[in-house]
């Protein structure tokens, strides 16, 4: 199991508590008449991670002074939904290796992985409609649709060295950082805060997407024990990331070809050359300040809701990420 960064579990433990009502939300939900799927759905969720997106959700609703307990069923919706995101995701990219340990379709196999995610959409969904509101029904069901369509948009982009730097931003945006979008923006929904809702979604996407191009420099500048993923992976399955599209804009004429070749064809032997252009060229440090520019306009967005540890910490958060080396 991979932890959270300090800093950033510092910054959720003032919804320490709310998370457990959650976990246990999240028990209670994946308890089905077929044993395979809570096996394989425990599986994935017990491997840990940040659980960022509840958490944001949690986060934005006590900031805003919403204690209903309607809030802990709605983050583990988000929780479900990402899960079953993950489970479709490493099906797609053949993943054998995720937080550090053997994929859920390396254990039980791609058909149970698959389907195993769609019991999760569709028990999401199910949870949804229980509550009745037609408003968050309606963000989640276009936050799937647009998840759907990133992980297309990303399908067709495979192998293509010329992506460019919009269109790398508008697949992590579709992607990625729609469901931290979704995630904040519901904690406004649930509060009946109107006027917060647009800053609130605002701040889920921008931190989502400060978020992916941190994790998207590490496949270059971290290690692979502590990331819990193969490095180079990306690279592998023919990703065009912003590091790699800085340093083919900026790198010699060897650098780029390098580079373009391992994209076209999917050559990971080449890493420590390709890791080591990617440095050079200062692909590392513009990524970066391409992430800080997001977490600064996450930043400004979360200023609009009232002052309180709630706010304090969700201020915080966005630079905790740009600390991330792991």
């Amino acid at each position: 199991m991979t932890a959270s960064p300090p800093e950033i579990s510092a910054r959720t433990a003032l919804v320490a508590a709310d998370m457990l009502e959650v976990d246990r939300v999240i028990a209670q939900r994946l308890d089905s008449g077929v044993p395979l799927v809570g096996e394989v759905a425990r599986y994935i969720i017990s491997a840990g991670g940040k659980r960022l997106r509840p958490a944001l959700l949690l986060m934005v609703c006590g900031a805003l002074g919403y204690q209903n307990p309607r809030r802990f069923e709605l983050a583990a919706v988000v929780e479900f939904i990402h899960t079953a995101t993950l489970l479709h995701d490493d099906v797609v990219d053949d993943s054998s290796l995720r937080r550090g340990r053997p994929t859920a379709n390396e254990v039980f196999g791609n058909p149970a992985s698959v389907l195993v995610g769609d019991f999760l959409y569709s028990r999401a969904f199910q949870m949804m409609v229980a509550g009745g509101e037609m408003r968050i029904m309606q963000i989640l069901a276009d936050t799937t649709n647009v998840i759907a369509e990133g992980e297309v948009l990303q399908l067709m982009n495979m192998h293509d060295a010329s992506l460019t730097e919009a269109n790398y931003l508008k697949v992590i945006r579709s992607k990625t950082a729609k469901l931290f979008e979704a995630s904040a923006q519901l904690g406004a929904v649930l509060a009946g805060n109107t006027a917060l809702e647009a800053h609130c979604a605002e701040y889920g996407q921008a931190l989502g997407t400060a978020f992916q191009v941190i994790d998207d420099v590490l496949d270059y500048a971290g290690d692979a024990s502590e990331m819990g993923k193969n490095l180079g992976d990306d690279l592998r399955e023919g990703k065009t990331t912003l590091p790699l599209i800085i340093a083919m804009q900026r790198g010699t004429p060897d650098q780029s070809q390098l580079i373009r070749e391992a994209i076209e064809t999917g050559a990971a032997d080449k890493l420590e050359a390709i890791a080591t252009a990617v440095r050079e060229t200062g692909a590392i440090d513009s990524a970066r300040d391409a992430a800080a520019a997001e977490a600064r306009r996450a930043m400004a967005a979360i200023e609009h809701l009232p002052a309180n540890p709630w706010r304090d910490a969700l201020l915080e958060l966005p630079a905790d990420l740009l600390r991330r080396r792991a």
